[in-house]
């Protein structure tokens, strides 16, 4: 995909032209980035349902046109019902993956809009809620183009996903798929939206919305009471960071694996591979990721107590430590588990120089597969992320959040550039933005950097063992070289794109020109003026 016009002054990048266009004409009116995100937001979450919606989770990472960096958290927390012995009385060794049962925490995406939203009428945002959300409303009630990301999962090979209440009114056609291209209407959602438009975001939690979501959930047998959703509030929180060369690299905190792109970032920078491409880059990447994610599993959950450790994580010291472990010739043997992907990641950049970086995802695609019939919301599955042994980090609890695979980033340059950044992919996330960083911050144009061949490790769903995924395309001199050093590799067939990651960046440069980029392999793309 090429770059956006040689100059403009700002822009927005999304895995779905539709939602690019909608960020893009809020910021042509006037809109400020973050103004441009929440429209986007929410257009989105009609046009990549299987990715993202209303009733998933959603970071931001803002960086101001004064230089300040904040994170949002808006991530929900487990059900007052969602108990480890309920689940075993049910008969049930792990959390669902789809179903009731699948459907334990609050959605907190849309908190997380409405906190976004105060932000940016702090920052002298004027447009109305009622317009940001206008666009996404008539998708939804006019009828949207099913995506070809959409087209490429096949739901009818889940039969825990067409069993689950309300997805086969929401998204089948007379018990089929819709094709890619074909119109379908989401008219129980426009109506949701429009709501949210006149009456503001709370009312998701608290409201009328509220009221119905709760109703509906409660109907099917999911965990999540009327008074959870009273009681969520997405957060506001500083942001982690680290420095890497020339820049400043932000990202978001626990319960969310920012700190492992971070981790990984600092070990990668230490083992000083001569320049992205090659062995020496992909084979610093993944032995980076696997020490990153150790330290993620053991910190990135939901105990505040572990947090206090987190500073120290990414002190010189600790890395220079971390990296002196890992040999740049061999692979270290390693279990590990990946996650499928339901995830979007976006930027926006305005004229005046704000920026942002943000994720919103139902975790796996179609998440736990629970519609509401009242609200057209989509439930997400993130609960799959606890465990049900009660002496676990991980372990369900009321009122505890799961670890968090999203995570946003963004760069600030000593030159003035400042650059959100990110992708969707579960555990692979850190490895995408780790590739896609040290590309354009090795200055290739930063369309380049995203279309180029990658790689993730890790281990497909039930799989055997963790091996290093390589694109069809990626070079087989590169390949050859991994499988040589004790990597175990396969090639990626071109219809599991997917597993790949959308990515995309922005990159505002000190003399106001903008270029962004999002993934080829999406349906997106960036949209600037």
């Amino acid at each position: 995909m090429p770059e956006t016009p040689e100059f403009v002054v700002a822009a927005v990048a999304a895995p779905h032209r539709l939602a690019a266009q909608t960020g893009r004409d809020v910021l042509k009116e006037g809109g400020n980035a973050i103004e441009a995100m929440i429209a986007m937001a929410a257009a989105i979450a009609v046009v990549y349902p299987h990715m993202s919606g209303l009733g998933g989770d959603g970071f931001w990472l803002i960086r101001t046109a004064e230089g300040a960096a904040r994170a949002i958290l808006a991530s929900g927390s487990a059900g007052a019902g969602a108990t480890v012995a309920h689940y075993r009385a049910a008969g049930h060794d792990d959390v669902p993956a789809r179903g009731a049962l699948a459907a334990l925490t609050v959605p907190g995406a849309v908190g997380g809009l409405s906190l976004a939203f105060q932000f940016s009428r702090a920052l002298g945002g004027k447009t109305p809620l009622s317009e940001l959300l206008s666009r996404a409303i008539s998708l939804a009630r006019d009828g949207a183009p099913v995506s070809v990301s959409e087209g490429r999962f096949d739901s009818l090979a889940d039969a825990a996903l067409i069993a689950a209440p309300g997805f086969r009114t929401a998204f089948l056609n007379e018990g089929k798929p819709f094709k890619p291209g074909e119109a379908r209407r989401q008219l129980p959602l426009a109506d949701t939206l429009d709501q949210l438009a006149r009456a503001g975001l709370d009312d998701f939690y608290r409201g009328d919305i509220g009221r119905e979501l709760a109703a509906d959930l409660q109907r099917v047998g999911s965990p999540i009471v009327r008074q959870d959703l009273e009681r969520y509030a997405a957060e506001r929180r500083e942001p982690l960071s680290l420095r890497f060369r020339d820049a400043t690299l932000f990202n978001t905190p626990p319960p969310t694996q920012g700190l492992a792109s971070l981790i990984l970032l600092g070990l990668y920078q230490r083992l000083k591979p001569p320049e992205a491409g090659g062995f020496k880059h992909a084979h610093a990447i993944i032995e980076a990721a696997k020490r990153a994610q150790t330290i993620r599993d053991r910190v990135c959950v939901d105990v505040p107590s572990l947090w206090q450790g987190v500073p120290a994580l990414l002190t010189p010291a600790a890395l220079e430590a971390a990296a002196e472990a890992i040999d740049m010739a061999r692979a270290a043997p390693w279990p590990l588990a990946e996650e499928q992907g339901g995830t979007v990641w976006m930027g926006a950049v305005d004229a005046e120089g704000n920026a942002v970086s943000y994720i919103q995802s139902v975790y796996w695609e179609f998440g736990s597969g629970i519609v509401s019939p009242a609200t057209g919301v989509l439930m997400h599955n993130r609960g799959l992320a606890f465990s049900l042994d009660e002496k676990s980090p991980r372990a369900l609890k009321p009122g505890r959040r799961p670890l968090h695979t999203l995570n946003p980033a963004l760069a600030v340059f000593d030159d003035g550039r400042v650059a959100p950044y990110g992708s969707m992919g579960g555990d692979s996330q850190p490895q995408f933005q780790a590739q896609i960083f040290t590309r354009f911050a090795g200055g290739e144009p930063v369309a380049e950097a995203i279309a180029a061949p990658r790689l993730a490790f890790g281990r497909a769903w039930g799989a055997p063992s963790a091996t290093v995924k390589l694109e069809a395309s990626y070079d087989d001199e590169t390949a050859e070289a991994l499988a040589r050093a004790g990597h175990e590799t396969e090639r990626l067939r071109p219809e599991q794109l997917e597993k790949l990651g959308h990515a995309g960046a922005l990159i505002r440069f000190p003399n106001g020109a903008v270029a962004a980029a999002h993934d080829p392999r999406s349906d997106g793309g960036a949209a600037g003026f």
